[in-house]
């Protein structure tokens, strides 16, 4: 999908608002490619006239292949400008790529500036973890995406607020499991921690010796409160009980989420 404007200028979402006629997209079937008429046309709703649009077209259709080629989720060109002398430039671009091609996109990746990005996510890419900060004040410890969205629901539900949305999948190792506690408190505004674990592929016992040496290692006084519901289901909750350590263990999702957002609160 191709979205423009002859307006220029950073407001295209205020642009989008109050102007929506001037906000020019063009559909790409991607089984099909690219279409050269179309493009022209295209051009022409942007602003450019007669060759000055073929040039244009060409320079889309360059634009639509590196997307392409390079897995970009974005290729972003301001200003996208005629020259004085009939030739068309982008001035100034800006391309996000998608991270699952990492592994065919190596030279691109190699670039990353790891100063550059938020610490947490370093660590989370390390140990192959699928983590986003967000703002609240719940960490969430979740296997499998699906419930991690409904993890964060269920404590938005109960008054909270989700402070990372992070998926250890369904194969984690105790490692990985540390690594995630790790992650998390390196949030200063995690007030509470919430580990919903429902074990079909994942084993609960894997993940509560995972929880019990987060406690050894990081040595952390914020609740933590764990749900686990699944295969090795008695033996991962007998490995909590034996630890001493101080966690919180429930019986269902729902009483987990809401002590989750309690104790947050009860620690502004």
């Amino acid at each position: 999908m191709f979205v423009g404007s002859a307006e220029g200028g950073m407001g295209i979402e205020e642009l989008a608002h109050t102007n929506p006629e001037k906000i020019k997209t063009m559909k790409i079937n991607v089984a099909e490619g690219i279409d050269n008429d179309a493009c022209v046309a295209y051009a022409k709703e942007l602003g450019f006239t007669g060759t000055v649009a073929e040039r244009a077209a060409d320079q889309i259709k360059v634009l639509y292949n590196i997307g392409k080629a390079k897995d970009c989720t974005m290729v972003e060109i301001n200003p996208f400008v005629e020259l004085e002398n009939g030739d068309v430039m982008e001035i100034d671009a800006k391309l996000s790529f998608d991270d699952n091609a990492h592994f065919r996109q190596n030279e691109i990746f190699d670039l990353i500036d790891e100063s550059q990005i938020d610490p947490k996510e370093v660590l989370a890419a390390k140990h192959e973890l699928n983590y986003i900060a967000l703002e609240g004040n719940v960490g969430c410890l979740v296997n499998g995406a699906g419930l991690a969205m409904a993890t964060m629901d269920l404590i938005s539900l109960h008054g909270g607020s989700p402070a990372n949305f992070l998926d250890v999948g369904g194969s984690a190792t105790e490692e990985q499991i540390v690594a995630a506690f790790q992650i998390i408190l390196g949030d200063a505004h995690v007030k509470s921690i919430l580990v919903n674990i429902f074990g079909g592929i994942m084993r609960c016992d894997i993940i509560a010796e995972g929880v019990v040496n987060a406690c050894k290692t990081l040595k952390t006084d914020v609740p933590i409160i764990v749900r686990l519901n699944g295969t090795y289901e008695n033996e991962g909750k007998k490995i909590l009980s034996d630890s001493g350590m101080a966690v919180h263990p429930v019986p269902d999702f729902e009483t987990g989420a809401k002590l989750a957002v309690e104790l947050a609160q009860a620690r502004k």
